[in-house]
């Protein structure tokens, strides 16, 4: 009995696996995609068409699993801060920077949360710092440093004033998650983590929604090519919908530190993927750069 226990085990964490190197292909891709998307559409426009699929695809899934739990009266309003903070905030940030920076870099810089969210922790009293973290946070903001500073090659001031006002902006997308990761521990430990996200999503949907309907009501949607239709239904569906749920099961199967440690290979993807579709070769120092951010978030991450 117990060997068929070990074996059950085993095998669904195989099956997580597996899920997170789908996420993982999934997020590293969405970069590209939603980028070449961004030429044609604006950044409101393309939130307000992509969330509310997303916030269906995690109902249908709440809804398969049983009856839809809701938060108690006395953590609504923090429901509703944390979805304006992890949603409606991150994602102004993360399609503003993303439009205004190269993909692959831009996944980079996201991939510096856990380096916040180990500061947030700290600040808000929820674990010390060892030594060697506060190695891996130094290290970290050491190539975020480089890959801000030497992160575009277009050509003419302005378009440098642009690439760096997109790579400032995704890392401000970074820290409005830490705060949105840091902030809803509690809740989390309360509820699940699945009801957390999707309350959150949903809160933050309704007000990504309202930001973007005058852009995209300004929109000629009969005018937008097949291949941004594409990049909504995958950034609404699969990036963000599909790619939260394989989260938390990886959460549920592997643990925090397992799981998260597989988002280090989203950069990896992305920058592949957007050196293939966009043309966007990195540089030496962008490489070296994106190669140290990697490093001390691992090491940051060592401390569980």
């Amino acid at each position: 009995m117990t060997e068929t226990r070990d074996a059950h085990y085993r095998r669904r964490q195989r099956q997580a696996m597996a899920s997170l190197l789908l996420m993982v292909l999934i997020w590293g891709i969405n970069f590209p995609i939603a980028k070449h998307a961004l030429g044609e559409i604006t950044p409101p426009a393309f939130n307000c068409l992509r969330f509310p699929l997303a916030s269906l695809v995690v109902l249908l899934a709440l809804a398969r699993s049983g009856p839809i739990p809701w938060p108690a009266a006395a953590d609504r309003r923090r429901v509703l801060v944390l979805g304006l903070i992890g949603n409606a905030l991150y994602q102004q940030f993360f399609i503003f920077g993303l439009a205004n920076s190269h993909a692959g870099i831009a996944s980079v810089l996201l991939a510096a949360t856990p380096i916040f969210t180990t500061l947030a922790s700290s600040a808000a009293g929820h674990e010390r710092i060892s030594n060697l973290t506060w190695a891996g946070v130094a290290l970290g903001f050491g190539g975020l440093v480089l890959v801000i500073t030497h992160g575009g090659t277009a050509a003419g001031p302005a378009a440098g004033e642009s690439r760096l006002l997109g790579n400032l902006m995704m890392l401000c997308a970074s820290l409005a998650w830490a705060f949105y990761t840091v902030g809803s521990r509690d809740l989390v430990a309360r509820y699940g983590p699945v009801p957390v996200t999707a309350w959150t999503l949903w809160t933050g949907a309704i007000a990504i929604v309202l930001i973007g309907l005058p852009s995209l009501l300004h929109t000629p949607l009969h005018t937008l090519s097949p291949a941004t239709w594409f990049a909504v239904g995958y950034a609404g569906v699969l990036s963000i919908g599909l790619a939260y749920l394989i989260w938390y099961h990886g959460v549920e199967a592997l643990g925090n530190t397992r799981t998260s440690a597989f988002s280090n290979l989203t950069p990896v993807i992305a920058l592949l993927a957007a050196w293939l579709t966009l043309g966007e070769a990195p540089g030496a120092w962008q490489l070296a750069g994106s190669a140290v951010v990697l490093i001390g978030v691992s090491i940051a991450q060592f401390r569980r």
